[in-house]
């Protein structure tokens, strides 16, 4: 929220980095035209803890145009095994591994790269493989390995699930792995698409709330297609017990996943205002959760809800220190950024997007993030919102129908108005908030938590009729 007077709302080690080296080559590697040149180079690093580690790898095209590619290399010592991977079907066969490149990411043009990686367990050493094969040639040139010694602090305490991907047509089996493309958030196709959903309230209070039967009515009777994991930092939250919440948030990603439903991993600071009081704290969680769900493609990742009474170049810092860590285990996952003035692009503390975009955040993959909440947020707000959604990939992390307090009544009007820009501009949106709490942005009922029946309208507030009503319209994804 913007400013309030009451609540609103990943201990993995990722040790040093056990191998890192880069080769290049200028063979003739097989390709779809038989005259064409090709040529790779390849960057592999490792974050690494005793018995396991996280591997990716960079894969340049130097030479022509590729259209599908096979990623080869061995393992130098034979206890060293993939146990799953990320962007590319991963196979092991003794030492020997092979990557094969999925759907959309086997076209790589001169220059282009593309990253892929993995999770791996170790017994005897760890040492990082000295040479790779592209399509089936060797990319030969100098390497040059270093090694220091795993950390000794446990892999995480919460073992990704072994339950298979779902399939069919829920969301994340539609959309599959998403990136951003331009000013829009895109599927596995390439296409612009819009997410809609649900915001948690804070775990610490509303924990009840977030169970089988409600997620069901999530993805089934509100037919959404996200769920926003809104772990609070402070307020009794994650720095009074980080194991724990790091495993509440954890069983919630595999609830949403298992439900087909895309997971928004909320690191929810709102006081104090400057994220860089809790930049130790964020490097913490991000290297558990993004360990422990990479192989995941339902993950998105939030590193700070509401900035406030801080420079962009502040908010800036923060995330180009805490993004390395996520994408050290997790390279392919979107990363939304907090913006100054609550997230409101800084239009509440005077400002706006203008800020973002002459100095935007160094790295790829990444959005911004906007709040508003209807009653209070109006014309110029919704204004900045549409000339920034131009230049800047936005998604609205958290809304309400009702003043920015978190209560009141619902503002229809503004709301529609709101949700009919976000729509047409393609950007995501998760209404604050599905929870029994006894004020106006609720979608349930007070009590309805404890009574664990959350099918149906009943059950609703009038926020929560509104929005049931506006996620459950069909959506639009597109698959060519």
């Amino acid at each position: 929220m913007f400013s309030i007077p009451r609540p609103s709302r990943r201990h993995l080690l990722v040790g040093g980095a056990v191998g890192a080296l880069a080769l290049a080559a200028t063979a003739v590697l097989p390709s779809t035209n038989a005259m064409a040149a090709t040529g790779c180079a390849v960057t592999y690093t490792t974050n690494s803890w005793q018995g396991g580690f996280t591997a990716t790898v960079t894969v340049k095209n130097l030479g022509d145009p590729v259209k599908g590619w096979t990623l080869g290399f061995s393992f130098p010592d034979a206890g060293q095994r993939v146990t799953q991977g990320w962007s590319a079907t991963w196979q092991q066969s003794g030492s020997a591994v092979t990557a094969r490149s999925m759907s959309y990411n086997g076209s790589l043009a001169t220059g282009a790269s593309t990253t892929v990686g993995f999770n791996g367990s170790w017994t005897g050493a760890n040492p990082a493989p000295t040479a790779f094969t592209l399509n089936g040639t060797a990319c030969t040139g100098a390497t040059t390995p270093t090694t220091t010694p795993p950390t000794t602090t446990p892999p995480p305490t919460t073992p990704p699930p072994t339950t298979p991907p779902p399939t069919g047509t829920t969301p994340v089996a539609i959309n599959g792995q998403l990136r951003v493309c331009g000013v829009n958030l895109c599927n596995q196709y390439g296409r612009p698409i819009q997410l809609r959903g649900m915001s948690s309230h804070g775990l610490q209070w509303f924990a009840n709330c977030y169970n089988d039967a409600s997620l069901d009515a999530l993805a089934n009777g509100w037919q959404a297609d996200l769920f926003r994991i809104s772990m609070y930092v402070q307020e009794q939250g994650y720095e009074t017990n980080p194991t724990g919440f790091t495993n509440q948030v954890n069983n919630l990603v595999d609830k949403a996943a298992s439900r087909g439903l895309y997971a928004l991993i909320d690191f929810h600071t709102l006081t104090p205002g400057d994220p860089m009081y809790n930049l130790d704290r964020a490097k913490t969680f991000f290297a558990a959760v993004s360990a422990r769900n990479a192989a995941k493609n339902n993950v998105i990742y939030e590193i700070t809800n509401e900035p406030n009474g801080v420079s962009w170049s502040t908010i800036r810092n923060y995330a180009e220190q805490v993004i390395p860590v996520i994408r050290a285990n997790d390279p392919d996952a979107v990363v939304i950024v907090g913006t100054r003035g609550w997230s409101s692009l800084g239009v509440s503390e005077g400002g706006n997007s203008d800020e973002i975009v002459n100095n935007p955040v160094r790295a790829d993959n990444i959005m911004y993030t906007f709040h508003f909440y209807a009653a209070s947020h109006k014309d110029t707000y919704r204004n900045e919102v549409q000339r920034a959604a131009a230049r800047l990939p936005l998604f609205v992390t958290e809304f309400g129908t009702v003043t920015y307090t978190g209560d009141g009544a619902v503002d229809t009007a503004s709301s529609t108005a709101w949700l009919d820009l976000l729509d047409r501009l393609k950007i995501s949106y998760a209404n604050w908030t599905y929870s029994d709490a006894s004020e106006g942005s609720a979608a349930f009922r007070p009590g309805t938590c404890a009574g664990g029946t959350y099918a149906g309208t009943a059950v609703l507030t009038d926020s929560g009729n509104f929005m049931r009503n506006r996620i459950r319209t069909p959506d639009n994804f597109p698959t060519s």
